[in-house]
C-alpha cells in the first residue's frame, strides 16, 4: 500500500525541520572545529593553563587518596581509645550488666566489654609478670583490690561525651565509683580534631587551588579573544548570537579539562606504584595502588567532570565579561 504523499503544509514542516537540523550540526562542527583551533594556535598557553589544571586535580586527587589513609589511620585510632566505667566493690554483677546492655542499645557505642574483678586481676598480673615485687605484694592482699569494669568504644571518638552523659545518670550513681573519660579526654579531642582538620585544609587548598587555575584559564581565554577580536566585531555585526560566539571558546576550555584530567591519572598511576609500598609497610590496612586500581573509574570521572568544570566555567567568565564591552 502506497504512503500517502504528506501536505503541502506538513512537506514545509518536514523541510524547516531538516533545515533546522542540518543549520545545528553545521554549527557545532564549527563550534569543536574553532574550539580546536584556538586550543592549537595559542599551543604554549595551552600547556601553561593544563599544567594548572592538572596541578589542581593532582591535588585535589591526593588529598583523595590522603583522606583514605586519615580515616584508617582515624579508625585504628578509634579502636584504641576507649572509656573505662569502674564499678564500686559491693556492685552486684548482673546490675552491671544490666548497664551494659542499656549501653549497647545506644546507637554512639560501638561495643562495651565487662570486665570481671578477677579477669581485672588476671591481665593486671599479665602486664606486670615482669615485676616479681608487685606481683608478690598483690598476692598477699587478702582481697582483690582490683574494680569490676565496662571498657566502652564509641563509633567516634566525638561521641564519647554523650556516653558519659548517659552513665552519669542519677540511677548509675551508686553503682559506679568513676569513669576515666575525663583523664582519655585529650587523646579522644585529639583524634576527633584530627579527622575535621584534615579535612579542613584539604578543602581549603583544593579551593585555593581551583582559583588559580579559573584565573589562568581565564586569561589565556581572555587572550584567544584578543587574537580574535576582528573575527567576533564582524559575527557580532552581522547578528550572530552570543552563543554562537561563546561556542569555541568553552570548547576550548572544556579540552583543557580533558586533558588535564587525562594527565592527571598518567602521573598518578606510577606515583602511587612508587609510594603506595611504602605506606603500606606502615599501615598495612593501607593499599593506595589497589583502592586506585579497584575506583580508577569513578576518579576518572571525578577528574574529567572537575576538570570541565573548571576550564569551562573560567571560558564561560572571560566570554561573558568581553560581550559586555
Amino acid at each position: 500500500m502506497a504512503r500517502p504523499r504528506p501536505s503541502r503544509g506538513e512537506a514545509g514542516e518536514i523541510r524547516n525541520y531538516e533545515l533546522i537540523k542540518s543549520m545545528f550540526k553545521t554549527n557545532l562542527i564549527r563550534v569543536i572545529k574553532t574550539g580546536l583551533q584556538n586550543f592549537w594556535r595559542n599551543s604554549w598557553l595551552s600547556a601553561a593553563t593544563i599544567s594548572i589544571i592538572v596541578l589542581t586535580l593532582f591535588v585535589i586527587t591526593s588529598l583523595l587518596l590522603l583522606n583514605v589513609v586519615t580515616q584508617s589511620i582515624v579508625a585504628d585510632l578509634e579502636n584504641k581509645v576507649d572509656v573505662s566505667a569502674y564499678f564500686n566493690s559491693e556492685s552486684p554483677e548482673t546490675d552491671i550488666l544490666a548497664i551494659r546492655q542499656d549501653l549497647i542499645k545506644l546507637p554512639e557505642v560501638k561495643s562495651a566489654e565487662y570486665v570481671s574483678k578477677n579477669e581485672a586481676l588476671k591481665q593486671f598480673k599479665e602486664r606486670h609478670k615482669d615485676n616479681p615485687t608487685l606481683i608478690e605484694s598483690l598476692n598477699e592482699l587478702d582481697d582483690n583490690p582490683l574494680q569490676a569494669s565496662l571498657n566502652i568504644k564509641a563509633q567516634s571518638a566525638s561521641q564519647f561525651e554523650q556516653i558519659v552523659n548517659f552513665l552519669e545518670q542519677s540511677k548509675y550513681e551508686s553503682l559506679i565509683n568513676k569513669v576515666n573519660y575525663h583523664q582519655n579526654k585529650e587523646v579522644i579531642d585529639r583524634v576527633s580534631s584530627l579527622a575535621s582538620n584534615i579535612g579542613r585544609g584539604g578543602l581549603i587548598a583544593s579551593f585555593v587551588l581551583a582559583l588559580m587555575a579559573i584565573f589562568v584559564t581565564f586569561n589565556t581565554v581572555r587572550l584567544t579573544m584578543y587574537n580574535w577580536r576582528e573575527e567576533i566585531s564582524v559575527m557580532r555585526l552581522v547578528g550572530a548570537s552570543n552563543w554562537y560566539i561563546r561556542g569555541p571558546f568553552i570548547v576550548e576550555g572544556m579540552i583543557y579539562g580533558i586533558l588535564a584530567a587525562l594527565v592527571t591519572l598518567i602521573i598518578l598511576y606510577p606515583a602511587l606504584y612508587f609510594v603506595s609500598p611504602k605506606i603500606t609497610s606502615f599501615l598495612p590496612e593501607v593499599d593506595l595502588l589497589y583502592f586506585f586500581e579497584v575506583n580508577i573509574g569513578q576518579i576518572l570521572i571525578l577528574l574529567v567532570g572537575v576538570g570541565v568544570a573548571l576550564g569551562s566555567l573560567s571560558s564561560f567568565i572571560a566570554i561573558r565579561r568581553y560581550l559586555r564591552v
